[in-house]
Formats: structure tokens, C-alpha cells, sequence
């Protein structure tokens, strides 16, 4: 593998690492994952009559970093004096495609994060996100189908390729033998992690598990494994409450791997239940008025989710830094070629 430089700013690729890793049997098999990652996205959805729909990579209305306990930054930008922002997540788009298409919408394209690159989170990544009709479980029912999905095409396809790279298979199979993938509470988590301080991060009004605490998690129930009712306040607002306090969200991750690699949750189905969710958060009502506005005039119940890819292959491949599983690396506020 190409071997990257590190300076007192991080991680760098060498000046020439474009034509390092040409001959490389990592990169030529990262293409092939990318394609089949592709394909078989608008397959599974094409079958199951799931609409991919096209849409603009800048946006007004950022949604990832809407919460207390995101570490996502938003990217702004100046767009011909008006100030815009590249796109974090198209959920609310995907959302108002379900308007127009309601057995659901779909899209593979990137995302742009405003933190700091590091050995489990880029600043440009592809993200494969949907929103469907139907609650949490519904959602949570389409994406183990999904990972299953593509861990088996993977087998099918690229065993040997895979196996000479990661040393191994087995957790593609494991993955694609589960009928369910086992599923906890975030309360359940937070009680088998017991007394840990490292496990759990604990904020003025809530908790969120911190990635050792997930790592513990992994190794000692399941490889593979659902975390869902967060406290709310940990999510972003547009996730519907869990019980009528208003303490948890719809909403699960799904751990494997380095952690969390599949989000997902369900979202308010109208207009009043999301101006009390923005008040909850204290988001300013007028940022997101449009979003308020489509609820109240077509409310609709939907639960979403969003796969980052190169989390995926990551884990596919059992790489240890993700900045490596890029073609073309790109690295907030550094200059890169090609």
C-alpha cells in the first residue's frame, strides 16, 4: 500500500500516491466493491419499487449536524454571494420525495462534513441513504435485508479477492447468514456497560455511547448489532420520540466494524409534532420552515437510514484507517491532486 506521510496536521497521502496505488491489488479490488456496492444498491431498491431520485449536493437545511450529541460540522460555502452549505445527508430531500414517490426514495452520492478527518470519520464520503413508509421496525427490517444483501453479493462475486486482502471471509458470511441482526435497547447497553467510565459520555440532559463503549459492545454480545431509543437529545430533532416524555428517540444504530455504521430512524409525521421537537432542541423554527410547512400539508409516516460507504468497505476489507479506502483522498483545507 502506499504509504502516507504524517506531519503535525495529520494524515497526509504522499504527493504521489495516485500513481502509487495504480498496480496495487487493494485499489483495483476497491473498485470492484464500489461498483458492486452500486449495483446492487439500485437492484435491491429497483425490486422492492423504491424510486432513486436525483438531487443537488448544496442545500439550505443541513441535517446531520442537528444535535446535541452530533459531532458533524456543517461545510458553508459562498455560492454566487448566496450562502448555502454542502449537503451532509439529503434525508429531508429523500423525505419530500416520499411525497412524490410513497413506496419510498433513494440516492447513492456524497456528503461533506466540516470536522476533522481521522482514522474513522472523511470529510467528502458516499453515503447511501433512503427513506421509506413505515416505522423504525419497518426500517430497521429493510436494512438488515440490505447489508445482507451486499455482504453476499460480495462473497459471490469477490471472495477470493476480499479473503487475499482481509485474511479472511467469516464475517461476510456471518453477516449474510443472520436472518435478524440482534438488537438492544440504549438503556440495555448503557446497563451491560456498567460502571465504565469510558463507555458511556454523559451531557447536561443526556448520554451517548462513546466509541469504546460500542467496541465493548461489539466484542461481548455481537459482532453485529442494533442500539436503538437513544435519549432524544442525543439525536437530531427530526427523529419522532420513543415514549410521550419525550426521553428517547425512534431511532438505532447499527455497530459493526469500527462502531456505528448504519443510522436510522423513524421521523414525526406532522407539523406539530416537529415545531415541539424544535423547541425541544432549541433550533430556530425559521431555519427549517419548508421542512415544517411539507409536514403539515402532507404529513406522512416515514423512518429513514443512511449506510456510509467507505465505512462499509472498511470493514469488508478489515482496514484500520478509512482515509486509505479513497481513491482520491480529499481532506478539508488542504490542496490534493488529482
Amino acid at each position: 500500500m502506499a504509504t502516507p506521510t504524517y506531519t503535525h496536521g495529520g494524515w497526509r497521502p504522499s504527493a504521489d500516491r495516485f500513481l502509487e496505488i495504480v498496480d496495487q491489488p487493494l485499489f483495483r479490488t476497491l473498485v470492484d466493491l464500489q461498483d458492486l456496492t452500486t449495483t446492487e444498491t439500485a437492484a435491491f431498491w429497483s425490486e422492492r419499487g423504491v424510486k432513486s431520485v436525483h438531487l443537488p449536493i448544496t442545500t439550505n437545511s443541513i441535517s446531520s449536524p442537528m444535535g446535541l450529541g452530533s459531532d458533524s460540522l456543517p461545510v458553508e460555502i459562498d455560492l454566487f454571494g448566496q450562502r448555502t452549505y454542502l449537503a451532509d445527508s439529503m434525508q429531508f430531500m429523500l423525505e419530500y420525495g416520499c411525497r412524490l414517490s410513497p413506496t419510498g426514495s433513494w440516492y447513492l452520492m456524497p456528503s461533506f462534513r466540516g470536522e476533522d478527518a481521522d482514522e474513522t470519520h472523511l470529510n467528502q464520503f458516499f453515503h447511501s441513504e433512503a427513506e421509506l413508509p413505515g416505522g423504525l421496525d419497518e426500517c430497521i427490517e429493510a436494512v438488515d435485508a440490505y447489508m445482507r444483501r451486499l455482504a453476499q453479493a460480495v462473497l459471490d462475486r469477490y471472495a477470493d479477492d476480499v479473503e487475499a486482502i482481509a485474511g479472511t471471509t467469516e464475517h461476510l458470511r456471518q453477516m449474510a447468514g443472520l436472518e435478524t441482526f440482534p438488537r438492544i435497547t440504549f438503556e440495555e447497553a448503557v446497563a451491560h456497560l456498567g460502571d465504565d467510565p469510558e463507555a458511556v459520555e454523559h451531557h447536561n440532559g443526556w448520554r451517548t455511547l462513546s466509541r469504546h463503549g460500542e467496541r465493548r459492545l461489539l466484542n461481548e454480545i455481537s459482532p453485529i448489532l442494533w442500539v436503538t431509543h437513544y435519549d432524544h437529545l442525543s439525536v437530531p430533532f427530526y427523529q419522532a420520540y420513543g415514549d410521550e416524555e419525550g426521553r428517547t428517540a425512534l431511532n438505532g444504530d447499527l455497530l459493526f466494524g469500527i462502531g456505528e455504521t448504519v443510522g436510522c430512524g423513524e421521523r414525526h409525521i406532522d407539523g406539530e409534532q416537529t415545531r415541539k421537537a424544535l423547541a425541544h432542541h432549541e433550533v430556530p423554527e425559521e431555519d427549517y420552515d419548508w421542512y415544517v410547512r411539507m409536514k403539515e400539508t402532507h404529513p406522512q409516516h416515514t423512518s429513514g437510514f443512511g449506510l456510509g460507504i467507505e465505512r462499509w468497505l472498511m470493514w469488508v476489507l478489515q482496514q484500520k484507517d478509512i482515509r486509505e479506502l479513497q481513491l482520491a483522498p480529499r481532506l478539508n483545507g488542504v490542496s490534493l491532486t488529482p
